[in-house]
């Protein structure tokens, strides 16, 4: 296993990886970099977790907006539909009776 020093935000982490991929590291390293020193020339002094926070937002936008123009699916799930829920809570409550049906020592909770 490779050790890697990396300067982000400026400050030096020592990350470990596997043996071979030290370049591809640094090179997502300088990335981050790069986005953390974009949020501070944008909002202004920062503590070092909201530059961070910050610099994860500015990729994470990135990424959605080529993941939607290559036409790959939005990994955020969609809110949850009420109507779905209520319907599983039904389903639920269905099963429980027949557990209790058919299991003479089970319970209803």
């Amino acid at each position: 296993m490779a050790h890697v020093d990396l300067d982000i935000a400026g400050r030096r982490y020592s990350v470990a990886c596997r043996d071979g991929e030290e370049a591809h590291l640094r090179g997502l390293a300088a990335l981050v970099d790069r986005k953390a020193q974009e949020a501070t020339e944008a909002l202004g002094s920062l503590t070092e977790a909201r530059q961070l926070l910050f610099a994860a937002l500015l990729i994470a936008d990135e990424l959605k907006e080529v993941r939607a123009g290559a036409g790959l699916p939005d990994p955020t799930p969609p809110p949850p539909d009420p109507a779905v829920a209520e319907a599983l809570e039904r389903l639920a409550g269905r099963l429980e009776n027949l557990a209790v049906t058919l299991e003479p020592g089970a319970e209803r909770a």
